[in-house]
């Protein structure tokens, strides 16, 4: 929650900083004669600014929540109590008599090894205990180890800090928590913070620097770069497949009623289904090597640029056909003069959606199956809990699969250059 609306604070801030307190430059490029926006997806283009602002806020918080060397203390959130811990707990007997104690804990780095500190045990009969754990761990403190009088004899912690405690219960102390087991025993959790434990997500500077010993030393026996490699050649060669079935089938069904009907059923049907859930279909057709991967690739991309591609014919204004017709056209310059030009963006769009659905379905085929590529990696590193590795292969992941899309972004602006022109 409280990321969320540190997020959030900034963005609204980011916002008013840069539309009501700095000046914009006069545009003069063709987006600028627009007066309607509202619907035109050429008259909104991404403000580079916040694009900018936007990727630094994610990384300040993950090295803000992480204790990251990368930031400067003073903007590090709580990090986890370290250092010795001591709380005071009440005993009594069945006869009423009581007697306190101390309880010494030191609590260190989890990669570390600790001994016991050492402390006087103390007069009466409930002596001084230490013990030793971990941050962001617990552990169970057995304070009657070396009391005169144990659970043997009756004896039971009845508070602790002079606050009353009963098994199941717990109290706040100034170094974390100390609750009491159904048994009675009594069990330390250290004050965590806001910060992650590494296990559960590193700080930046972890995952650079695993980026670099993986890029030199390779991945169980293939290199960063080929893993890379085979996921990216599988998505290109399936979705290669998908889009020279795929957009020729979309232009038959928005062509031809017969077309539509026959095929219709088929697309609708298997649209929303997902890819992986044919997964164990694959398997069973193709096995695990790479011809099932491509495969599923295919067929994740198959539906999705036939449903452009028939988005794209049906969405061509009546009025292109009818004045081409006035001018003495023939059907087959209809069809590559106004059909395809005008079908194009569409299809640049599904082509989009379709890479993107290519490329999260490949790293899901590979977690099922296979001995090289980004999904691999992180399903291995997910088993020996390295989550640096895992953060690695996602980020690498969002990349290249964004770095795609600018691609076709490119290829679209080059080839399409009449989208949401008229």
């Amino acid at each position: 929650m409280i990321p969320l609306l540190i997020y959030v604070a900034i963005f609204v801030v980011s916002y008013l900083v840069f539309t009501k307190l700095i000046p914009h430059a006069a545009r003069s490029d063709y987006t600028s004669l627009k007066t309607v926006t509202f619907g035109d997806e050429s008259a909104v283009t991404p403000n580079r600014a916040a694009s900018v602002i936007s990727v630094l806020t994610l990384f300040l918080l993950w090295g803000m929540f992480t204790g990251s060397a990368l930031l400067p203390k003073f903007l590090h959130m709580p990090g986890p109590f370290e250092g010795t811990a001591t709380f005071e707990y009440t005993a009594q007997l069945p006869d009423g008599d009581r007697d306190n104690a101390t309880v010494t804990v030191l609590v260190h780095p989890v990669d570390e090894e600790a001994t016991e500190p050492e402390v006087e045990p103390g007069e009466g009969w409930a002596k001084n205990d230490s013990a030793t754990i971990g941050v962001w761990r617990s552990g169970l403190i057995r304070v009657d180890r070396n009391d005169e009088f144990g659970r043997d004899e009756g004896a039971e912690v009845v508070a602790v800090n002079g606050t009353p405690i009963a098994p199941g219960g717990e109290v706040e102390i100034e170094y974390g928590r100390v609750g009491m087991s159904p048994k009675g025993t009594l069990n330390f959790e250290p004050a965590k913070g806001w910060q992650m434990e590494p296990i559960w997500l590193p700080a930046p500077e972890d995952v650079v620097a695993r980026v670099v010993e993986i890029a030199r030393e390779g991945f169980r026996g293939s290199t960063l770069w080929e893993h890379l490699g085979y996921s990216l050649f599988r998505v290109v060669v399936g979705f290669f497949f998908g889009a020279l079935v795929g957009i020729p089938l979309g232009y038959a069904m928005g062509l031809s009623d017969w077309f539509r009907g026959w095929f219709d059923p088929i697309v609708e049907f298997m649209r929303p289904v997902p890819p992986l859930a044919l997964i164990p279909l694959v398997i069973i057709w193709a096995g695990i090597g790479e011809t099932g991967k491509i495969i599923l690739l295919f067929l994740a991309a198959l539906w999705i640029m036939a449903i452009a591609a028939r988005s794209g014919v049906s969405g061509v204004k009546i009025s292109k056909v009818h004045a081409a017709y006035s001018l003495g056209a023939s059907k087959s310059q209809i069809m590559r003069f106004v059909i395809v030009p005008n079908s194009l963006p569409e299809i640049f769009t599904g082509a989009r959606v379709a890479m993107g659905v290519c490329w999260g379905t490949v790293v899901a085929a590979e977690l099922v199956a296979a001995e090289k590529g980004a999904g691999m990696m992180i399903m291995v590193a997910s088993k020996f809990q390295n989550t640096d590795i895992v953060i690695m292969g996602i980020i690498l992941i969002g990349i290249i699969g964004f770095g795609i899309d600018i691609l076709m972004r490119w290829a679209e602006r080059i080839l399409v250059p009449w989208k949401g022109k008229g």
